[in-house]
């Protein structure tokens, strides 16, 4: 098992989105234990390209400073919402025989929704955590609503295993 971290980069991961003491505290808890017990974190950034906010280059398409990665973790960089598509990564995991993924980060309703299917497409097992992704209101849903059509709708027991805060722990430490 991997922990995936998807975009929680300088620019969005602040208190613009749902939840975001309880996500910031548990994101960071789940590296923490992650790396304590040998499960490999995974980081992932989204460049929108040249003239756009979230550029390679900008301080805001730098990670989180509470969720850095530390020397030799994987960081993969990608231009459209899935982390499987033309970054590596899936290479990356098929080579390493690694079937099932831990996803965390950010935005709920792009990015973590698009990796979740294409991961589950590509075989893996998709495991998401209690309030560990987030994202903003936007004109048709609030934050908390597109949160919970996703998590406690859309994704579990079709794409993914969504999963208390607790049994993601459990999960790690096995």
């Amino acid at each position: 098992m991997v922990l995936l971290v998807v975009d929680t980069q300088k620019l969005i991961t602040d208190d613009r989105l749902y939840n975001f003491s309880v996500l910031k505290k548990r994101i960071k808890e789940l590296i923490e234990i992650s790396r304590e017990n040998g499960v490999e974190v995974i980081f992932v950034r989204h460049d929108d390209g040249v003239g756009c906010d979230l550029t390679k280059g900008t301080e805001g398409f730098e990670i989180y400073d509470d969720f850095k990665p530390v020397q030799n973790e994987m960081i993969f960089d990608k231009t459209v919402n899935s982390s499987f598509k033309e970054t590596g990564l899936l290479e990356y995991l098929k080579g390493k025989n690694e079937n099932t993924v831990m996803i965390v980060g950010l935005q709920t309703d792009y990015c973590i929704d698009a990796t979740i299917k294409c991961g589950f497409e590509h075989g893996f097992k998709m495991i998401v955590p209690e309030y560990t992704n987030s994202t903003f209101d936007n004109k048709f849903m609030s934050a908390e609503e597109t949160y919970k059509y996703y998590n406690e709708f859309m994704w579990n027991k079709r794409y993914a295993e969504c999963v208390s805060f607790e049994r993601a722990v459990e999960i790690i430490r096995m």
